[in-house]
């Protein structure tokens, strides 16, 4: 008997192939919460057709939220956004003549009505992006929900024991 294989329900698009040694920690994030990921490579400005196309029907597909990740000025998450209903995170892409200040300003800056939400710059951004998937579908997914919370529950004790860790050193002195 084969395994069931679970329908993606996050999208994570990446304007181009070099990106995905940093995206690859928000499909790692999402597999720890057992969500189900696609991956697709469609550049917002030399396959703009297939940007549109691709977004206008993810929902159909059963996609939940889209992850999406582009440097430089290539704002793929506004064109993504753009052709759907569905949440859009827009990672932005350190590189480049600007080191990724570009690609930042791009993404958080979009005109009323057409919403993208923009975590940081750097290897935080996928995490994040994945993080906040997980949060919006656990609005109505009680079992994702107390993953998340059991998550958040090993960040703080995390803290916990980093903070016990750095009092003994210094009692050793």
């Amino acid at each position: 008997m084969a395994a069931k294989v679970k329908k993606p329900e996050v999208a994570i698009v990446m304007g181009s192939d070099s990106d995905w040694p940093l995206l690859e920690s928000a499909a790692k994030t999402l597999a720890e919460f057992d969500v189900a990921y696609e991956v697709r490579v469609i550049s917002a400005h030399r396959t703009p057709d297939d940007a549109a196309q691709y977004s206008a029907g993810a929902a159909r597909r059963g996609i939940k939220v889209i992850l999406s990740a582009a440097g430089g000025a290539a704002h793929l998450g506004g064109v993504l956004a753009a052709h759907t209903t569905l949440p859009v995170v827009g990672i932005p892409v350190k590189g480049g003549a600007l080191n990724g200040i570009d690609s930042l300003l791009s993404t958080i800056q979009m005109p009323a009505g057409i919403p993208v939400a923009t975590v940081t710059l750097g290897s935080a951004g996928p995490i994040n992006a994945a993080l906040f998937a997980v949060q919006i579908m656990a609005l109505s997914r009680p079992g994702l929900a107390k993953k998340f919370a059991a998550y958040k529950k090993r960040l703080k004790q995390k803290v916990y024991k980093g903070d016990k860790a750095v009092q003994t050193k210094l009692q050793a002195g």
